[in-house]
């Protein structure tokens, strides 16, 4: 058991290396990984990597679940760092804790939200991480909803797309609005265009003060969703 228990620690120490090393080639090289390149870094021979990961698909999905995981930890703190009637606060709070995440992480942010990595298809483990950083808007929305403090626009959506929503509420909140939902949506997509485009660095030259030009953006998307000003 005593033995057992060593190999456990050193297989994961192995592996925390591996995809340690395997992030300094992401901030270089980005997504195209070569396991060839990591072991090479690591002292190993090629073939020793394939013990612990058997593919490089393999080891680009250990750091997505990974990256993931780290921003939706980092939304949820920062959601609950704030007074749950504030969801204007509670919005700003977890806007400005995806930015800082991803000025951070670069390489991570553009693994989950650059460009799809050729040939590779994310697997359904996947999913549920990536979930969590929209899960807190929908949680904001919930419970402005709920407390009556979150009036829902009352405004059409086209019958194909309220559908979808309608669907899509039914699997993270049933009864909430599809056009509430929409608009939180938008919002969502908004902060993470934002984001890429300053990351990307689309927007530094003409946009320099790009701190205060984010909460202005941000709040801009706190008015479309109808969060309001007061607590």
């Amino acid at each position: 058991m005593v033995a057992h228990s060593i190999r456990a620690r050193v297989r994961a120490g192995m592996i925390d290396e591996i995809k340690a090393v395997a992030r300094r080639h992401l901030a270089t090289d980005g997504a195209n990984l070569s396991l060839r390149a990591v072991a090479r870094d690591m002292g190993m021979v090629s073939s020793a990597i394939y013990r612990y990961f058997p593919s490089r698909d393999d080891l680009l999905t250990a750091l997505i679940l990974e990256a993931y995981e780290a921003l939706g930890d980092a939304v949820e703190a920062a959601d609950r760092s704030c007074d749950r009637d504030d969801l204007r606060g509670r919005w700003h709070a977890v806007c400005r804790a995806a930015r800082s995440w991803a000025l951070a992480h670069p390489a991570e942010y553009a693994l989950l939200y650059g460009s799809p990595v050729p040939g590779y298809a994310a697997p359904d483990d996947t999913i549920e991480p990536a979930q969590r950083p929209p899960l807190v808007l929908v949680g904001i929305l919930r419970d402005g909803v709920t407390s009556g403090r979150l009036t829902p626009p009352d405004e059409e959506v086209p019958e194909p797309v309220r559908a979808d929503l309608a669907e899509l509420a039914a699997g993270l909140v049933p009864g909430l609005p599809e056009a509430l939902l929409a608009r939180g949506m938008a919002g969502w997509t908004q902060l993470f265009g934002l984001i890429s485009f300053e990351l990307f660095g689309r927007i530094n030259r003409a946009l320099p003060h790009r701190d205060e030009y984010f909460d202005h953006q941000t709040a801009l998307m706190a008015d479309l969703i109808g969060l309001p000003r007061e607590p």
